[in-house]
């Protein structure tokens, strides 16, 4: 029973709170990725998808917790994560409402908690470095911060779906959002941060030019479906 008692000391609740504030604010990027991810659902649906599409994204991240001391060793981790969600926040953004099951933006419950999952799992990697640091080794101290901030995130995305059908531009600032998160991961990558940090003018020109580049080619992208959608 030594572990309960260790439950109501001030070290492990001040590393709870450590962990509950770093997951509420990187909830932001969660909630806009699985609003955008489930927008295309039936009505009826999507709430389903935000709760499961959440705890399957915490399943996941769980499991990278328990794993970042091997990730850790992985070179190149954060570039490619953040190449990989450049690719997602386009693919949210140019989603077809009729979309595929096996498209970025699906109609199908399936398909939309896959891409929460995946999303998720990406956008998760500096988190979980950040909750590990915090947790110092306690796997129980990241679930409970996880299982804290779920409703959260579900609320934030139920919110987040709200206001893009009631104000469609509200998409293009999701996948904006996801865009900078995506430059910030290539960023903080151990193999390319020293260029970018020698090179600072060349960091902002890599924010415009992501950031710029996946709301334009979305735009572009449903510009041209457009004569299409109306044709049907």
């Amino acid at each position: 029973m030594e572990w309960f008692t260790d439950l109501f000391t001030m070290q492990f609740l001040t590393a709870l709170l450590s962990i509950v504030v770093i997951d509420l604010v990187l909830a932001g990027d969660n909630a806009i990725v699985i609003a955008l991810a489930a927008r295309n659902l039936p009505p009826h649906l999507q709430k389903k998808a935000i709760v499961w599409g959440t705890i399957g994204a915490v399943v996941v991240r769980s499991a990278m917790t328990i794993g970042v001391v091997w990730l850790l060793k992985i070179p190149g981790l954060l570039l490619v994560g953040g190449l990989a969600l450049v690719w997602i926040a386009y693919k949210l953004l140019a989603a077809e409402e009729d979309g595929d099951e096996h498209g970025s933006g699906a109609s199908t419950l399936v398909g939309a908690m896959k891409t929460i999952i995946i999303a998720d799992a990406v956008m998760g990697v500096d988190n979980v470095l950040a909750v590990a640091g915090a947790a110092h080794g306690s796997f129980l101290l990241v679930v409970l911060g996880l299982l804290i901030s779920i409703p959260i995130v579900v609320w934030g995305s139920s919110l987040v779906l709200k206001l893009m059908a009631r104000f469609p531009s509200i998409i293009y600032v999701g996948a904006g959002v996801l865009a900078f998160t995506a430059v910030k991961m290539i960023l903080g990558e151990p193999i390319t941060k020293p260029f970018f940090e020698a090179q600072p003018i060349v960091k902002w020109a890599l924010y415009l030019v992501i950031v710029g580049g996946v709301l334009g080619a979305g735009y572009l992208t449903q510009k041209r479906r457009e004569p299409s959608t109306q044709a049907n």
